[in-house]
């Protein structure tokens, strides 16, 4: 299934990449924008495939973990999570990390498809509890591109990573481009 995708995207659709995964790197938090539409998710089954990168993993919201959608999605490399107020999701995948040699898992900064004002702290958290890198990969339906950027540690200074992050991203269009990060939001 993951073959026929890429093959449409990447052959008939005409998509192209920029840049490369860094295959040196064991763990990494692939930080994947802008997330604007459920099609993103097959455009990274397709970005897996293509660029042989299909042990990275992802997360996605418990509800969509039933049933055989759910056997799916685990055998994609997903992993559920319960979202709540009084649950510590950054401490369960910072565990994740910890207990494997191996391991990379793509995000959503905005954590939604919808627009934000603010990206979401998560992934820049469990970067930094986990001590892994963060490697951005912008979609880019304008353009029909995906680019990856190169790997960097975050720092001490949260907003001054977000900023950093914002700005590879601003620019790039999502597939509801009014969703797209754009300069005015906040870190």
């Amino acid at each position: 299934m993951q073959q026929l995708i890429a093959w449409w995207i990447f052959t008939v659709r005409g998509w192209k990449i920029e840049g490369s995964f860094p295959y040196d790197l064991k763990k990494s938090i692939l930080v994947v924008a802008p997330h604007t539409h459920y099609s993103d998710f097959f455009l990274g089954l397709a970005i897996r495939k293509k660029t042989h990168i299909e042990f990275v993993h992802f997360l996605g919201k418990k509800e969509l973990f039933w049933g055989i959608f759910g056997v799916i999605l685990r055998n994609l490399g997903g992993f559920p999570v319960e979202r709540g107020k009084n649950l510590n999701q950054v401490d369960e995948v910072v565990k994740l990390y910890n207990s494997r040699e191996s391991f990379h898992i793509a995000l959503s900064p905005e954590g939604t498809r919808k627009k934000v004002t603010r990206l979401k702290s998560g992934f820049w958290h469990i970067a930094k509890n986990a001590n892994v890198p963060i490697v951005l990969v912008g979609l880019d339906f304008a353009n029909k591109k995906v680019i990856f950027g190169s790997p960097f540690n975050v720092s001490e200074n949260e907003k001054a990573d977000k900023q950093k992050i914002v700005r590879f991203f601003k620019g790039l269009l999502g597939y509801i481009p009014e969703y797209s990060i754009t300069e005015d939001i906040e870190g």
